[in-house]
């Protein structure tokens, strides 16, 4: 296969690590969202609901897991030319699959037990009456938050394994060279890009029944088998992510159109608010040309915040700075540990009569708290820093240069 990098600077890693780590931790702030909802969605606990909180994880759920999925093609295919397959397949194993079998088991021991705190927190003091659950199948396995862990990794496999193909069938490069280079200069060359890469997620939501459109891209946080919907939104992300590898320079391009992409992204985001006033969330898009106006909507709003934030990135977030790369540095840690945390707190929080939008606040700002202060005790200075992200820092050392972080 043709190899083609313009030469990825260290200022350019910084800041597409910056989008990495910034998609990661918003994750924080949008699963503490979700008790103060409006509508009966369900969760650890219902709270005082509030509008604006509706309003911030309906955005905030348009691009941050595109966001991540188009850094970790990046990434990965940077990954795989730097150690070869095998140290590749290793790197995976050690960095993805380790941890999501590791961190599941602590990740939903304590999800059930504060949904239990939860159910008894709201009906007084004592466990409402009621079966217990059924236990989980390969269909309704709950995979949690960590979900972009499997899905991960069966996109690297899929991708190892279309590349051993088309090496076999296309032995001269004439598909997978030249002309998918020139395809990607195309569509990066101007504002236009969401155009193209927003048309098969606006096809897999439209054809999606029952599609809950406040939900966005439908999260394959249960069972082994994601979600078509799923698969096409964040596999168009991380294959973007992949062949923006080969050709470095067309950062360069997304980084000239991000105030452009932003501001698309903000009018998109409106137009899906408008389209969806006055449907509740429990409530799915009727089939019809409604449906496929949003579908279409919201696939160019994914992209254009997408391609936005990480031109944004590669605009103002170029410069090493240490207190920057101590939260990146933290960032996987705190996702992987996260939600039993959020959850803990926006349990405990409860019974406090505040407005919704304190509780958030109160609940976001402890998270980070509690989840940076067990970083730097337990993981950064530790073999669980090895582990990882890759290396072991000093106590009293300045952190050395930009590793890759592919999750």
């Amino acid at each position: 296969m043709t190899q083609i990098t313009l030469g990825h600077t260290p200022e350019r890693l910084h800041a597409l690590d910056g989008v990495r780590a910034g998609a990661l931790l918003l994750g924080v702030a949008f699963h503490a969202s979700l008790s103060f909802l409006p509508g009966p969605q369900f969760w650890v606990v219902r709270d005082a609901p509030s509008d604006a909180l509706g309003t911030f994880s309906f955005v905030a759920h348009i691009f941050r897991i595109a966001a991540f999925f188009l850094i970790a093609g990046f990434f990965g295919r940077m990954l795989l030319g730097r150690r070869g397959l095998g140290g590749f397949v290793r790197n995976r194993l050690a960095r993805i699959a380790l941890p999501l079998l590791v961190f599941w088991p602590i990740a939903i021991t304590g999800i059930i037990a504060t949904f239990i705190w939860g159910a008894a927190t709201m009906a007084g003091g004592s466990l409402p009456p009621g079966p217990p659950p059924p236990p989980p199948t390969l269909a309704t396995f709950p995979l949690t938050h960590l979900w972009f862990l499997y899905l991960l990794l069966l996109f690297y496999a899929a991708t190892l394994a279309i590349r051993a193909v088309l090496a076999l069938v296309d032995r001269e490069a004439r598909v997978r060279g030249a002309p998918v280079d020139r395809v990607m200069r195309l569509i990066t060359a101007t504002p236009a890009a969401p155009l193209f890469l927003a048309a098969p997620l606006a096809v897999a939501l439209a054809l999606r029944t029952p599609w809950y459109a406040w939900s966005g891209i439908p999260t394959p946080d249960i069972g082994f088998v994601p979600n078509g919907a799923a698969v096409t939104g964040f596999g168009t992300a991380f294959a973007f992510g992949w062949l923006l590898h080969r050709q470095t320079g067309l950062l360069d391009s997304i980084r000239r159109w991000w105030a452009v992409q932003l501001a698309a992204g903000v009018v998109l985001a409106i137009l899906c608010l408008v389209q969806l006033h006055g449907t509740p969330a429990s409530v799915p898009m009727p089939q019809g040309a409604a449906k496929l106006v949003l579908a279409c909507t919201y696939a160019l709003a994914v992209w254009s915040w997408t391609l936005g934030i990480t031109g944004a990135a590669l605009r103002f977030l170029t410069r090493e700075q240490p207190a920057l790369r101590y939260v990146a540095d933290a960032s996987y840690w705190i996702y992987l540990m996260h939600l039993p945390v959020v959850m803990a707190l926006q349990v405990a929080i409860y019974p406090v009569g505040v407005p919704g939008l304190v509780k958030w606040a109160l609940v976001t700002a402890a998270a980070f708290l509690i989840l940076i202060a067990s970083y730097h005790l337990l993981v950064r200075h530790s073999w669980l820093g090895r582990w990882l992200n890759g290396r072991k820092l000093p106590w009293r050392a300045p952190a050395p240069a930009l590793e890759t972080h592919a999750a």
